[in-house]
């Protein structure tokens, strides 16, 4: 199945220690300039509240203004843009109209906050997402065919790519 999952924002702490620590008072939300973080309604008693990121709705564009305003460390200071370590994109190829062959589309690394580092060109023709992404989600919202999703950090690992922690 393909599809995306939310995120946490950038600097969360791992998943069990993210929820321990985050006390949903939703000031990384009210800072957000892009309304990109939003907090959870959902049955789970443990992330109601909770922030997230919804890239198939709006991404994180990285402008890193949550994690300063963190009152607990739920969300640690990062120094570069690098360190977000939201999660890791995921292209799907038999998707994607470069690799299908039938259109060159390079939307993906046009929009790429992190555009030759996170996101490249292979030969100059078929992108190719690195290790060095940082799971923002830029990709998957802009994509025409929705051949990326994005996979949160804690969900790496069990997909065999949790090569991108930070």
């Amino acid at each position: 199945m393909w599809y995306s999952l939310p995120l946490r924002p950038p600097g969360a702490l791992d998943e069990p220690e993210f929820l321990r620590r985050c006390i949903q008072c939703g000031q990384c939300a009210q800072v957000c300039p892009y309304g990109s973080v939003t907090l959870a309604g959902t049955l789970n008693p443990l992330e109601l509240g909770a922030p997230r990121v919804e890239p198939w709705k709006t991404p994180c564009y990285l402008c890193m203004r949550c994690p300063p305003v963190c009152p607990t460390g739920a969300l640690r200071p990062i120094r570069a843009v690098e360190e977000a370590g939201m999660g890791l994109a995921v292209l799907n190829k038999d998707l994607c109209f470069t690799y299908e062959g039938s259109v060159f589309c390079k939307t993906c690394h046009e929009k790429c906050p992190l555009r030759n580092s996170a996101l490249i060109m292979e030969q100059g023709l078929l992108p190719v997402i690195t290790s060095r992404c940082v799971g923002c989600g830029v990709c998957e919202k802009v994509c025409p065919r929705k051949a990326i999703v994005t996979v949160p950090r804690s969900r790496l690992a069990g997909l065999g790519l949790a090569g991108n922690e930070p």
